[in-house]
């Protein structure tokens, strides 16, 4: 069970979503809720132009990569509402497992292009799945699929129902040496959230955990070295993609130095371009070069880099590093916002709009409906101001997009999964391989 539509289904629904939008954008009005609305799925490749009828052609809009006369992302841009803009660029969180007001207030008015889960999210299969689909039926409101992320990386930070078998951490993986064990994880791991309904997965660390002091990466990391964690994570992130998941490589520019958990404090690392360049950089490069989806900056200081900023909104580590010297033009995501990184030494809301400034995609707003509000409202003034220019965000629309097309991110529902559909039988084969 694939959260990717089946091709004809897709091609009909795909029809019905630009008509939609094109008049629904046009208007400058967004629809109201509906329980008989469309699921949003994003342009998928085809050669051909649609057809204009009452009813839906079989014919699909080129991908953003084919060269046609027309563009059907840059289209579809031109047809949001700069609200709607804004909105893609926030991922944010939720409380409570079971949908309600606040959750669809916040998907409604503003928009937002993603939902991050949690474990206290979670409750048994059935509640789970039920919650994903619920969430994706509330995005009916807007013209886009939303993406459905969570944390899953095997080991502490897993987050799905204890009716899976547990994946072990990165560590484990790392020292069989093993890149295919590690492709194999990926896969697994896809398998997992795609019965559940998730489409991306902030996984794999690719952080180097060189520091034996560090409170935080330690076991998450594949291990001490750049060739084993590049080896071993570029598999696992494979395994994931090819999968059919989007792949959240992090937390670049490496957080496997520091002595200080960023999700408390706000670490400060005093390493110069060329010692990451040789060590952290190394798995990040390599990811980069194989197609990675997505890579999440880390709120960590680098003093002799850039003395004024932190890396998640460092014009000097996000534009001229990442996006410059590595030459990266994917989706770039924030750590998570709300991280005491962030708020204990930075406004919010005033260190999202530098994040934007300096080049980032996404905003991570994990906690609090108040504060993914003021993200929202404070990137959506700058704009109106012009403290931003409008083609910034552009841009960073565009690569959403063009991701969402890509993996073919859609807000069908996906059937709620019993004990015989996990992939536990595998998983188990996998854990005795690693022995």
């Amino acid at each position: 069970m694939r959260t990717i539509l089946a091709r004809p289904i897709c091609i009909v629904v795909v029809c019905l979503f630009l008509s939609l939008l094109f008049v629904g954008c046009s208007a400058n009005s967004t629809p109201e809720p509906s329980e008989t609305s469309s699921p949003s799925v994003m342009p998928t490749p085809s050669g051909e132009q649609p057809v204009e009828s009452a009813t839906p052609s079989p014919s699909q809009l080129p991908s953003p990569s084919s060269t046609t006369d027309t563009d059907p992302i840059k289209e579809t841009i031109s047809r949001l509402t700069l609200e709607q803009k804004v909105g893609q660029m926030i991922l944010a969180g939720i409380d409570g497992t079971a949908i309600d007001s606040s959750m669809k207030k916040m998907i409604a008015e503003q928009h937002v292009g993603g939902i991050i889960l949690y474990k206290n999210n979670f409750s048994d299969l059935e509640g789970s799945a039920k919650l994903v689909n619920d969430l994706k039926k509330a995005n009916a409101v807007n013209p886009l699929p939303i993406f459905m992320s969570v944390d899953q990386e095997g080991g502490k930070v897993s987050r799905l129902p204890k009716d899976f078998v547990a994946m072990p951490d990165a560590a484990k993986v790392g020292r069989t040496g093993n890149p295919e064990l590690a492709k194999e994880m990926g896969s697994l791991l896809s398998q997992e959230l795609n019965l559940m309904g998730f489409n991306v997965d902030f996984a794999p660390v690719l952080d180097i955990n060189s520091n034996p002091k560090n409170p935080v990466i330690g076991s998450r990391s594949f291990g001490d070295n750049a060739t084993l964690v590049t080896d071993m994570g570029i598999a696992a992130m494979k395994g994931l993609q090819e999968g059919g998941t989007i792949a959240v490589v992090k937390h670049f520019p490496g957080h496997g130095d520091t002595s200080v958990d960023s999700h408390l404090e706000l670490p400060v690392v005093r390493k110069t371009t060329e010692q990451l360049e040789a060590m952290e950089w190394v798995p990040f490069r390599k990811a980069i070069e194989e197609d990675a989806a997505a890579v999440m900056v880390a709120h960590i200081l680098f003093p002799l880099i850039d003395p004024d900023a932190p890396a998640s909104f460092s014009k000097i580590i996000i534009g001229e590093q990442l996006r410059g010297t590595l030459g990266y033009d994917g989706v770039v995501i924030t750590d998570d916002m709300t991280m005491g990184a962030i708020s204990d030494h930075y406004g919010i809301a005033d260190a999202a709009v530098k994040s934007v400034e300096a080049g980032s995609d996404i905003l991570l707003v994990a906690h609090g409906y108040d504060v993914a509000k003021q993200v929202y409202d404070k990137l959506l003034q700058a704009v109106k101001s012009g403290k931003i220019e409008e083609s910034r965000i552009d841009e960073s629309v565009r690569r959403i997009l063009v991701l969402k097309s890509k993996y073919q991110v859609s807000d069908e529902p996906v059937p709620t999964p019993s004990i015989d559909d996990l992939p536990n039988d595998e998983i188990r084969q996998w854990l005795a391989r690693l022995k």
